[in-house]
């Protein structure tokens, strides 16, 4: 299996999860679709521990809708496995936020998963794209110092 060239991240939060029943088909392996959850609840991690939340966003008048996601499956999950959602920022200069994320089974490090995604900025109000970095934006990212 071929792995992902790993980008520059600046920033990264690690979260665990556990596969529930209701994530699993009937042979016990992790429904496909769970895994676009996991890497939501990494990126609701990621966004909580360094104020850049959904929340946060709406607060300033903006929304960041995922327009592009990218999603690799290595090996599988089942039920009841415990595994760890690492997701990366990785910086641009233009007006969008991505993040990579790579999902291990927590009992042998193994890489189950590889995802990307891309948002970008829209105005609540109106639903317009921001074509330019909105100044919260600007301001997270110095306070975190990514360039």
């Amino acid at each position: 299996m071929r792995r992902r060239q790993k980008r520059e991240a600046s920033l990264t939060d690690r979260i665990e999860v556990r596969v529930r029943f209701s994530e699993v088909d009937a042979l016990q392996i992790v429904w496909h679709g769970e895994y676009v959850k996991y890497i939501e609840d990494g990126r609701e991690a990621f966004g909580k521990r360094y104020g850049i939340g959904y929340m946060d966003m709406k607060d300033e008048g903006f929304a960041a809708p995922i327009v592009k996601l990218d999603l690799d499956y290595k090996l599988s999950l089942t039920f009841n496995e415990q595994a760890i959602v690492e997701t990366r920022y990785i910086p641009c200069d233009a007006a969008k936020i991505q993040f990579d994320y790579t999902v291990f089974r927590k009992s042998d490090n193994a890489v189950v998963a590889e995802a990307s995604t891309v948002q970008v900025f829209t105005h609540l109000d109106t639903g317009i794209l921001e074509l330019n970095n909105p100044d919260f934006y600007l301001k997270w990212k110095e306070k975190w110092n990514i360039r």
